[in-house]
């Protein structure tokens, strides 16, 4: 830590998120099946989401820079390499001091798009995580 507030917070997402797959490698497959009422779904498909998420959230805000990935078909240990890249390009986006006003536009794969400002499109990725 150290950096500006943001990238501090940034910082802590990445390494909370990496932690906590950590404890999820040491599942067995059962435990990762795992589902409880009122979450994402199972333990597997949370971490999916939840990484998946984060890649979405990159690569709307770096306009295409930052790859997507394909979460769903990944095992813990891909979507764990995955995070890791996550804390620098989250450091590098926001050393460029982004305009929080500034509004970026999400393209989805249905045609459908989505406007919000980039100080909005920050506080979800992080409250996401």
């Amino acid at each position: 830590m150290g950096g500006s507030i943001l990238q501090d917070a940034f910082a802590h997402h990445v390494w909370a998120t990496l932690r906590v797959l950590d404890v999820c490698l040491e599942l067995t497959p059962e435990q990762l099946g795992t589902t409880v009422p009122g979450t994402y779904g199972s333990i597997l498909d949370t971490a999916r989401h939840t990484v998946g998420a984060d890649a979405s959230y990159l690569w709307t805000m770096t306009g295409g820079h930052v790859p997507r990935i394909d979460e769903d078909g990944m095992d813990l240990a891909e979507l764990r390499a995955s995070m890791e890249t996550y804390g620098p390009a989250w450091s590098d986006l926001l050393a460029q001091d982004p305009d929080p006003d500034a509004v970026v536009v999400r393209h989805r794969d249905d045609g459908s798009e989505t406007h919000a400002p980039f100080g909005i499109r920050l506080a979800q990725a992080v409250h996401h995580g």
